[in-house]
């Protein structure tokens, strides 16, 4: 492990920015239509639930992190397996999240430049990041999460006053009952944002205070949820769902909406600020994560020798995870939830928790039998 420390406010700062990065450029919660914050809101449900069981995990082992305390808990090679199928998930989404925000950018504002060059820009500042560390990295996120507060709430009373927003547009409310929103759930919003907060057992050792952990976690998850309904039912009200389920970035198109007394519009230029923060933030976690995780697992000392090929690794990855921004769409909406987060941020950490339950009961027993002797 790093050397380093943070406290439970800039573990709060940190999972708030990252909770919001790529989940409000992308349609969260499209199949549910009207009712996509319903959907959003069970996903906060099942983040709130997952975290219990990572933060469990965190007090079997406070000072060990995952890539070790897996070898604890099913033996040395297994846990090592699957310690690098975790690093490579983490670099995975990374590579996905990278290529979120090129695309983004390339689409509304540079046009004529190459996606590799913004990606590779922009991963350029992910990489100094991570070279400095996570207490840089947290100090960083508190300076940033006064930034992206203060754009959102402007933002939000502009749309209000713009006259642009028409709340019939989300009814009616469950109209096909509650079948539609639970699917929507069960295969798009328990995993983004929500259940990639994960990543976050890397972090978790880090915190100087571990007592405030869980009340730190639980809140960002919380208002992360209730931020993130706001955004998808304030995108369905300006859009209508037609347009919002047919949108690439459907917040980028509510902004583009705002014209106050004629003058005041085009102000998408300083939200997209708000959007590269957190996306900034989303890509630098799990790119850390990726970089510390191979750092401890294969005993390099000097986790700088590890960031620049790793961040060549994610690099190629963004460019080649998809061959166009549809594709990269259908695949983070449909074939991605179930085929890798399903297993990786809810079956595989519900079944280490049952095991090390089972295991630190053994060992009680035996130390109690040792005493009782």
């Amino acid at each position: 492990m790093e050397k380093a420390k943070i406290n439970a406010s800039q573990l709060f700062v940190l999972m708030f920015l990252f909770g919001h990065g790529s989940a409000i450029l992308i349609p969260l919660g499209v199949d549910a239509k009207q009712d996509a914050w319903l959907a959003v809101l069970l996903g906060m449900v099942g983040g709130l639930f997952m975290f219990l069981i990572y933060h469990r995990l965190y007090q079997y082992y406070p000072d060990t992190m995952p890539t070790e305390y897996m070898q604890k808990i099913i033996g040395k090679f297994f846990g090592k397996v699957l310690a690098c199928v975790y690093i490579v998930y983490f670099l995975y989404l990374a590579a996905r999240i990278l290529r979120d925000f090129g695309e983004m950018l390339v689409t509304f504002s540079y046009q004529e430049t190459p996606l590799f060059i913004t990606n590779a820009l922009l991963l350029l500042v992910i990489v100094y990041a991570v070279c400095n560390g996570i207490e840089v990295l947290a100090r960083t996120g508190e300076f940033l999460f006064i930034i992206m507060y203060l754009f959102a709430i402007v933002g939000f009373v502009l749309l209000v006053i713009s006259g642009v927003m028409d709340l019939n547009n989300l009814k009616p409310v469950l109209e096909e009952g509650m079948g539609r929103v639970l699917n929507t759930f069960f295969t798009q919003t328990w995993y983004v944002s929500f259940g990639e907060v994960i990543v976050f057992a890397m972090i978790l050792p880090y915190v100087n205070r571990p007592k405030k952990v869980k009340m730190a976690g639980m809140s960002a998850i919380a208002i992360i949820g209730i931020n993130l309904a706001i955004v998808m039912a304030v995108d369905i009200t300006v859009l209508g769902v037609d347009i919002y389920t047919r949108s690439q970035f459907p917040l980028l198109s509510t902004i583009q909406s705002i014209e106050v007394a004629e003058f005041l519009e085009r102000l998408d230029v300083f939200f997209m600020i708000t959007l590269i923060i957190g996306g900034f933030i989303k890509v630098s976690i799990f790119f850390y994560a990726g970089v510390i995780g191979t750092s401890i697992l294969f005993n390099v000392k000097e986790k700088a020798k590890l960031v620049y090929p790793l961040g060549v690794v994610v690099l190629f990855f963004s460019m080649i995870v998809a061959s166009s921004i549809s594709e990269h769409n259908y695949e983070g909406m449909r074939i991605i939830p179930l085929l890798m987060h399903l297993p990786l941020q809810i079956i595989i950490p519900v079944l280490l928790l049952l095991f090390a339950v089972i295991k630190n009961r053994k060992l009680r027993k035996g130390e109690n039998n040792r005493r009782s002797g």
